[in-house]
């Protein structure tokens, strides 16, 4: 990438978020921020006991993780977020209108076995379904990348900023900001 870009690495719980994006940092030469650990233990109760976040247990969340972008700003990182929502996205937009998204994707069965071999998460495969019917992909004006969560890590994260190097190469070097995102964060 010709600029040092704020990543965020997004998608439904399992697709490998905590994996791949300190991957990508390294690739990309900048440092990494785990989205979860942006979470008020509130939410990770919640989650945790199988109740599924709503919007205002997700603001505070998408604000800690908009200001990390936003410091970030012209420097470059990478940061985990399921960003799942158009209206979330737009959020971390306005607090960090540069941000680029790097939306993983794959196949439901994969992401269910992926996500039943993790150890020590808090976030249970019994919210995966909401987590589908919450997700609405990248629209064609924002601006990133989908990238498929098949075969190993390493592979994914070359995918992924293969996939960042190209966007770059189609765009000026410099991002225009998000001119609906100034007057402040997006309501969810």
């Amino acid at each position: 990438m010709r600029t040092p870009h704020v990543v965020v690495v997004m998608g439904v719980a399992g697709t490998g978020k905590t994996t791949i994006g300190p991957l990508l940092a390294g690739r990309l030469g900048v440092p990494y921020a785990e989205g979860d650990d942006f979470h008020p233990q509130a939410n990770i109760d919640k989650m945790a006991a199988g109740i599924p976040l709503g919007d205002e247990d997700r603001r505070p969340w998408l604000d800690a993780i908009g200001a990390w972008a936003h410091g970030r700003a012209g420097l470059g990182g990478v940061v985990s977020s399921s960003a799942l929502k158009r209206a979330y996205r737009d959020r971390l937009r306005a607090a960090a209108p540069g941000v680029v998204f790097v939306h993983l994707t794959g196949d439901r069965e994969l992401i269910e076995d992926r996500m039943a071999q993790r150890q020590g998460h808090f976030m249970p495969t019994a919210l995966l379904d909401s987590q589908f019917a919450t997700l609405q992909p990248l629209e064609a004006d924002e601006r990133g990348v989908a990238v498929d969560v098949s075969g190993s890590p390493e592979q994914i994260a070359a995918r992924a900023a293969a996939a960042l190097d190209g966007l770059d190469a189609t765009a000026p070097d410099a991002i225009a900001p998000d001119t609906t995102a100034q007057a402040g964060p997006s309501p969810l």
